[in-house]
């Protein structure tokens, strides 16, 4: 059974280490904040200027003047601090972010990533996806494995305005685990499956070309 938008964020949370600094992006790794190992020191920042932010409110604490760079309320912490959004840029420029998750429309099996735009469709602008594949150390995409009409989103060619060329090192999907090594010495390797999911359904609905390291 594939597995659900809370399972993906749960999944995502394993790739967190202590003393991490961590940027989420919009959707579903949105959800990561709410899935960090008790006990595990793990800091998230957002283009927007804030450093240190904690889960989703309870209905009871939202206050609407604490958002994150997808406009959703969140909570503060004791050690949170504020800047401006080209401080916040300036981190992610300067490699100082450890881990960005990110979710995608499309990734190849070289690790190239479209999620910013559909041609014809009206959006706001690439926002800081550029900047993150560019300058965090490594990049985890979240995302569902094949489209609403069943295509499937791991290709061999993206189709989509590219955000960024061999930068991504891990996705996740709601079917399995798949890593991928931009630099291109290696084929991109199935990791995981999702329980119930066997690995001719998950090779049926993946374009892109990988091997298998399951056992």
């Amino acid at each position: 059974m594939p597995w659900s938008r809370d399972q993906l964020a749960q999944r995502a949370a394993k790739e967190l280490r202590d003393g991490f600094y961590v940027n989420l992006g919009i959707g579903i790794p949105t959800l990561v904040a709410n899935y960090i190992p008790q006990g595990m020191e793990v800091t998230l920042q957002s283009e927007n200027g804030m450093l240190g932010m904690g889960p989703f409110p309870f209905d009871e604490d939202v206050d609407a003047d604490l958002i994150n760079a997808g406009k959703q309320t969140i909570t503060a912490l004791k050690k949170t601090s504020y800047f401006s959004s080209s401080d916040s840029f300036a981190m992610i420029r300067g490699g100082h972010i450890d881990l960005s998750i990110l979710g995608a429309m499309e990734v190849n099996d070289r690790g190239d990533l479209a999620n910013w735009m559909v041609p014809g469709k009206m959006v706001k602008g690439m926002g800081g996806a550029m900047d993150l594949v560019a300058g965090v150390k490594r990049v985890v995409v979240v995302m569902e494995h094949t489209s609403k009409e069943g295509a499937s989103k791991l290709l061999k060619q993206c189709t989509l305005p590219l955000t960024g060329v061999n930068v991504v090192d891990l996705v996740i999907t709601d079917l399995g685990v798949f890593e991928i090594d931009k630099h291109g010495s290696q084929p991109m390797k199935l990791l995981e499956l999702a329980d119930g999911v066997t690995l001719d359904e998950i090779t049926a609905k993946t374009e892109a070309s990988f091997v298998s390291a399951l056992r």
